[in-house]
């Protein structure tokens, strides 16, 4: 999943927190446009979000379809 392109989403009443869908798989119900809104797609080439664990999202995908995450470090 190291060439993944990620789908990033920002919740609207807590944006330190975002979810990460590789953009082959369907986005989840959850991430409906009332409590969420798409940010921008994540490279492999880009900096990782703080707090955005590649091994982590590996393993959020591979049970989930997904990866939730919380910034770390918000700017």
């Amino acid at each position: 999943m190291q060439d993944c392109v990620y789908n990033l989403f920002r919740n609207k009443q807590r944006p330190e927190l975002r979810c990460a869908v590789p953009e082959d798989r369907p986005v989840p119900h959850f991430l409906g446009p009332e409590q969420w809104t798409f940010e921008r797609a994540l490279r492999p080439s880009d900096p990782l979000p703080s707090g955005f664990h590649r091994r982590a999202a590996y393993a959020g995908v591979r049970f989930n379809g997904y990866y939730l995450f919380q910034l770390t470090d918000m700017q």
